[in-house]
Order: C-alpha cells, then sequence, then structure tokens
C-alpha cells in the first residue's frame, strides 16, 4: 500500500539547469506553495549538490510561516544530460559539467527524504501530461526547441527510459553529410533546426545577426531569406517527428523551448509539413506547451510524488544513508 498523502504535505522539486536552478515545494495537485530560482554556481558538483538542502529548509521555513502543520515528505531532482533514474546518477551533464555524479544518493544522505532523480525533458512531459497541454494524453511527444533539441516520449501511458538515453531526437540524422554536430555526427536535427541553427543560417544567408524570434517575426513579414530558413527548420522538425511517430505511434506533440515563444508562425507550417502527402502514420497533433519553465520543476514533483507512494525496493531510503563516492 503506497503512504498517505496529508493535506499539509509537499514535496521538494529541484530542476538544475546549466544556468538557472528552479526550485519550488509542491502539492500532490502540483500546486508550487514557494518557488526559488537562483543561478546555478559554477562550481564542482559536490559543492553546488551541498547548497541544496539549505534551499529546501529555507523554502520550507517559509512555509511553515503561513502553514504551521506542512511537511516536506520527498524531494525529486531532474537535470539534463544523460541520467540514470535507477542507479541516481547523473552519467554526463555537458552544460553542467558533470560526470558520474550520485545525485540521489548524496541527496538522500543529506536531506534524510526519500528522492529521485529524473531527467529534465522527460520530467517536463510528465507535468504536460498531469497538469498541462497533454493532460489525459497517452502517446505524446514533448519536445522543447531551443539552443538544443531534445525530446520525451510516452506510450500506452508510459514513460520511455531506455536507460537514461530514450529521447535524443536531436541527434537524430536528417541531412546526410550535412554540417558537423556537436555529437560528432554530420546532420543531426540540432545543426538544421534549433534556434542556434536557425540564426547560424540567417547569418550566412544575410550576414545579418539575427535571434530565432526575429527570424520567425522576418519569415511572418515575408522576407524571403528568413523564410527560406525557417521553412527548412520546420520540414526538417516535421520529418524528426513523423519518424518518431512512425517508430511509437504518439498522436500528440507537445511542443516548448525558446522556439515556441513564435508560437503559430512555428506551429502553423510545422502542423501543414506534418499533414502534407501523409498517408501513414497516423495524424498527429501539434500543441504549445503549457506550463513554460516550470514543466521540469513540476515533473520533479511529479517523480517525487510518485517516489512516496511506490519507492522501488531496491532504492535507498531516508535514515540510511549509502556510501555515494
Amino acid at each position: 500500500m503506497g503512504a498517505t498523502t496529508g493535506s499539509g504535505q509537499v514535496v521538494a522539486a529541484i530542476d538544475i539547469g546549466g544556468t538557472r536552478i528552479k526550485a519550488a515545494l509542491v502539492t500532490a495537485q502540483l500546486q508550487a506553495r514557494v518557488e526559488r530560482t537562483l543561478a546555478t554556481p559554477r562550481s564542482p558538483a559536490d559543492d553546488v549538490i551541498a547548497t541544496l538542502p539549505g534551499l529546501v529548509a529555507e523554502m520550507a521555513a517559509e512555509l511553515r510561516s503561513q502553514a504551521p502543520d506542512a511537511q516536506v515528505v520527498a524531494c525529486g531532482v531532474v537535470a539534463p544530460g544523460l541520467v540514470d533514474t535507477r542507479a541516481g546518477v547523473i552519467r554526463l551533464a555537458v552544460n553542467l559539467g558533470w560526470h558520474e555524479v550520485a545525485v540521489r544518493d548524496r541527496l538522500v544522505e543529506r536531506l534524510g527524504l526519500p528522492t529521485v532523480l529524473g531527467h529534465d525533458v522527460r520530467a517536463g512531459l510528465l507535468a504536460e501530461v498531469r497538469a498541462g497541454a497533454a493532460r489525459g494524453a497517452r502517446h505524446a511527444m514533448f519536445l522543447p526547441v531551443g539552443t538544443g533539441i531534445a525530446a520525451a516520449l510516452m506510450v500506452d501511458g508510459v514513460l520511455l527510459d531506455g536507460d537514461g538515453w530514450s529521447g535524443e531526437l536531436g541527434h537524430c540524422v536528417v541531412v546526410p553529410a550535412g554540417d558537423r554536430c556537436n555529437c560528432g555526427q554530420q546532420g543531426c536535427l540540432e545543426t538544421v533546426a534549433s534556434a542556434a541553427a536557425i540564426e547560424r543560417a540567417f547569418q550566412q544567408a544575410t550576414g545579418l545577426p539575427r535571434t530565432a524570434q526575429q527570424v520567425a517575426a522576418l519569415a511572418t513579414d515575408g522576407d524571403p531569406d528568413a523564410l527560406a530558413v525557417w521553412d527548412r527548420a520546420v520540414g526538417h522538425l516535421a520529418t524528426a517527428i513523423r519518424s518518431a511517430a512512425t517508430l511509437t505511434g504518439i498522436d500528440l506533440a507537445v511542443v516548448g523551448g525558446g522556439l515556441a515563444e513564435s508560437g503559430e508562425q512555428l506551429l502553423g507550417p510545422l502542423r501543414r509539413a506534418l499533414d502534407d502527402g501523409r498517408t501513414f502514420p497516423r495524424p498527429v497533433r501539434v500543441v504549445a506547451a503549457a506550463l513554460g519553465d516550470r514543466a521540469g520543476c513540476l515533473g520533479a514533483a511529479a517523480l517525487a510524488w510518485h517516489e512516496r507512494e511506490s519507492p522501488p525496493p531496491d532504492r535507498p531510503q531516508a535514515g540510511s544513508p549509502t556510501d555515494s563516492r
């Protein structure tokens, strides 16, 4: 039987990003009671992790000043990169400079709370399904498009993990023998459809530095160079989504990240590109993400509530510190 959820209970949710850490105390209904945002310290992983218990304690003290019966009962942490959720280890997070960091066990020891580690984009999909644009979906993709491109997939109501390897849509090759990607391959989706790629392509075509949002606005106004760059990026995004749908059977794509801020300038052409000439697979509905940059943090909370209610039998528990060296 799962643990009882009390009205005064909350979980600590922490989203460790390359530039910012977003934290909150969150109810079982995914309502944030207290929130914090701070710059990610440019420090070794151990030093960053050591600051998190103080952050949780500070938020808990604020909440108890308003609700004396409040109790923090678990913690969820999410991060980018290659995240081994079963082991609770960040195998590699390039933007953080972290390698083989046992985040979960170190926080169990320091917080004394059941703790779960997850991937930020997969957690974001979970939050969108529970409280956002994918509410109630069973076969969905969450696709944040920004400086890079990531994805998370849910099929038959199950979030795909693949030992941390699932969802690297940005590194699917869409232009064989295309530009070299940071991952070492050539022609990855990120090299043609990310915000960074759009900015680079427009500058190469015109000599003018413009943000991806500015290129979107120029395309809306009919600028031929902007239209060419934008249409190319959208076409490759559609190809990648169609391939994912063919392999997995998803019927919903939730698009987020900085590029989604261009709204229908992205979503409209993307829908049309997916529909043009489609004979297989089934139609994929495209919607904008609803939770913005809070998706990862709320997803961390959803993971923590699940951990609270049904912890795996081999998971280290509060009060039983493990050697995390």
